[in-house]
């Protein structure tokens, strides 16, 4: 009986209520599972928001990197050395290649000269029919410019009683040649090496481990690599057979015969040969070697180092920046401190460039022995 009123009464009420213009309707109760994955949506959403504002700085410093231009890191001592030599160009003074680290100097001819003793001489006969096996001709190579790699440790005794000048010449020519060819191509290696190395923006330990026997071999102090490029750089080939030659006799001296010594270079200790003419007094000796590669290395070494030769290695510099040849007849000029005779010496090396066209092999190329000096080829 009173839910029948109660019935009623809810009719009437929403009769009455329609009635005035009102609408009823039940609400429908939201499920539980409903509202728990409103939640996790929020929070999954809350998570993303954080993660990525988190990120963003860290992502934003990579992007820039990816996308901006690296920088051009450029070797500052190509620039110094540039200015330097404009700057002697122009009258001021070299200020390069001042002092010099004796030390580990020669340690690489020392090392030659440390080989076991198992170099044959062979006759001037002997030589002459290996050439001709061997078609090593000078006149082929001052046209075809190549040179094939023989190696002649010793020089024949009878190089002195060959009575033709020009065959004495030539049998020494053909013996040194391929000496100071291989010499010259040991260099352009390195110096080619070198500005490998200093192009790069980082250097592996190998590359700073040779850089840094680079600068005992060639005496550096300080790291300078200004002074290693002016000083790591080759003789030409005319220069360096045309002093072999006066040095020598082309062959015949003493020196040559007994202690392999093209070029006459002298030393105040350690193994030498005593002139016959200098006096009781003086000390000084002329370097021997065990073989003929050490005399032309240490010749080599010699004048890329010694403080007497800096105005030959900075007139050498200035032609390498000017994009010139290394002409030998320009060089020799500054060689006056080779020998005590001075200007006097100059104009005998001039004498034997021009009389024998030794610049003819000046722009002659070895045979590579090895892969790596294929690329100079």
């Amino acid at each position: 009986m009173i839910s029948n009123i109660h019935k009623l009464k809810l009719k009437d009420i929403r009769k009455n209520l329609l009635y005035r213009g009102f609408k009823i309707s039940k609400i429908k109760k939201k499920k539980s599972n409903e509202q728990i994955i409103n939640i996790y949506k929020t929070l999954l959403l809350s998570f993303f928001v954080i993660v990525f504002f988190s990120i963003l700085p860290t992502s934003t410093v990579y992007i820039s990197k990816v996308l901006k231009k690296p920088i051009e890191i450029q070797n500052k001592s190509k620039f110094d050395l540039e200015k330097i030599i404009l700057n002697a160009q122009n009258g001021i003074p070299f200020s390069l290649d001042e002092e010099l680290d004796r030390k580990n100097l020669f340690d690489d001819i020392f090392q030659l000269n440390e080989t076991p003793e198992n170099s044959v001489r062979l006759s001037a006969s002997t030589l002459d029919q290996l050439f001709e096996d061997l078609s090593y001709d000078l006149k082929k190579i001052r046209n075809n410019k190549i040179v094939k790699p023989i190696e002649i440790n010793l020089l024949p005794v009878e190089i002195k009683k060959i009575e033709s000048s020009k065959k004495r010449k030539d049998l020494f020519i053909k013996i040194v040649l391929p000496l100071i060819l291989e010499e010259n191509a040991r260099i352009k290696l390195d110096r080619k090496r070198l500005f490998t190395v200093l192009n790069k923006n980082n250097n592996s330990e190998s590359e700073k481990k040779w850089i840094a026997e680079k600068f005992k071999q060639y005496g550096v102090i300080k790291n300078d690599l200004s002074t290693l490029k002016i000083r790591m750089d080759v003789i030409p080939v005319s220069l360096a057979i045309a002093q072999a030659a006066k040095e020598t006799g082309w062959g015949t001296s003493r020196f040559a015969i007994e202690g392999n010594a093209l070029y006459g270079q002298w030393t105040y200790s350690g193994d030498g040969i005593k002139p016959l003419a200098a006096s009781s007094e003086s000390s000084h000796k002329v370097m021997k070697f065990k073989v003929l590669k050490a005399s032309v290395r240490a010749y080599q070494r010699n004048l890329n180092t010694h403080s007497g030769y800096k105005s030959f290695r900075k007139q050498r510099a200035i032609l390498r920046d000017n994009n010139e040849d290394l002409d030998s007849l320009k060089l020799v000029e500054y060689l006056e401190n080779y020998a005590e005779t001075g200007t006097e010496y100059i104009k005998v090396l001039k004498k034997i460039i021009e009389q024998n066209s030794l610049k003819d092999f000046d722009d002659a190329k070895i045979l590579p022995k090895s892969k790596k000096l294929k690329s100079l080829i």
